[in-house]
């Protein structure tokens, strides 16, 4: 199977000269595309050039046998960058025909997919609650002049968490990347950071796919992925921000994926060996 991640940029620059990522950040991205490879198919990255030159910079290229495309510059000015953050895997999956994974770089798959997902036009990790507090009822968002809802929309179907996400309908591609994108190009944001940004990737997949009458396969329960039972998947999300403010723990979890990327993937020791905010923090 192939998959893409993807990285637009212009988000973290709005308050930065220049572009960055944390340690953690970049050995999960490392992991997760090494063992994609390793477990299910090829994979590449969808970036900008900033992006792009970025990680030619810390020398992590190789981690993608599909290589690096360059391919959101073009969205800069499109949509406002800071409410809608993660846009850029929107307008990357615009681009593609499938069948195709959508992974974020802090998503790991750790056993085989495709016996699992190969039949489904849609797969998603897991559904979720609508939380009125995140998603919210239409009333709540304030558009520009001319656009509205599609009529066919129903309110009342579960968003969909597309951490990961497994597409393998050509036709709901170009349909549910159309919606989000307009949508997004026509919303009068507020300064809420969360719920526009999961409607347009998270809500309106379920209301399109419901609309074509599109089964969705959910791959895995939310109440399973939390409590820790099931083994095949990891996603960093929520662990960001004890990671953040804890360096103790912080320390301790780059060590353990340095020390599995070394273990099970031991000819990218020397990768990992030049990479200054790796190699200067932690012994290798």
């Amino acid at each position: 199977m192939k998959a893409f991640h993807s990285n637009w940029t212009a988000p973290y620059l709005i308050n930065s000269s220049t572009y960055e990522m944390k340690d953690y950040e970049i050995l999960m991205t490392i992991l997760s595309a090494l063992k994609w490879r390793e477990k299910n198919g090829s994979i590449k990255m969808v970036t900008d050039k900033t992006g792009k030159e970025y990680y030619k910079k810390i020398g992590i290229e190789a981690i993608w046998d599909l290589g690096i495309e360059c391919k959101l510059d073009g969205i800069y000015d499109l949509v406002n960058k800071e409410i809608f953050w993660a846009a850029g895997k929107v307008y990357a999956l615009s681009m593609e025909d499938g069948p195709i994974a959508m992974i974020d770089t802090d998503f790991i798959v750790w056993k085989p997919l495709e016996e699992l997902i190969k039949e489904s036009s849609l797969a998603v990790i897991h559904r979720e609650g609508i939380d009125p507090l995140v998603y919210p009822d239409k009333e709540y968002f304030n558009l520009k002049e001319g656009y509205s809802f599609d009529d066919a929309w129903n309110w009342k179907v579960e968003p969909c968490n597309t951490a990961f996400a497994y597409f393998n309908d050509k036709k709901f591609i170009k349909e549910y990347t159309k919606a989000a994108i307009v949508f997004m190009e026509n919303a009068k944001v507020d300064d809420n950071r969360i719920t526009n940004m999961v409607f347009a990737e998270q809500r309106i997949i379920s209301m399109v796919a419901e609309k074509m009458n599109l089964k969705i396969y959910e791959m895995e329960t939310i109440e399973r992925l939390l409590s820790g039972k099931q083994k095949r998947y990891t996603h960093l999300w929520g662990y960001k921000s004890t990671l953040n403010t804890n360096e103790i723990l912080r320390r301790q979890f780059c060590q353990k994926l340095i020390a599995r990327i070394i273990k099970e993937f031991p000819e990218y020791k020397s990768m990992l060996m030049k990479i200054e905010p790796i190699s200067t923090k932690y012994n290798i």
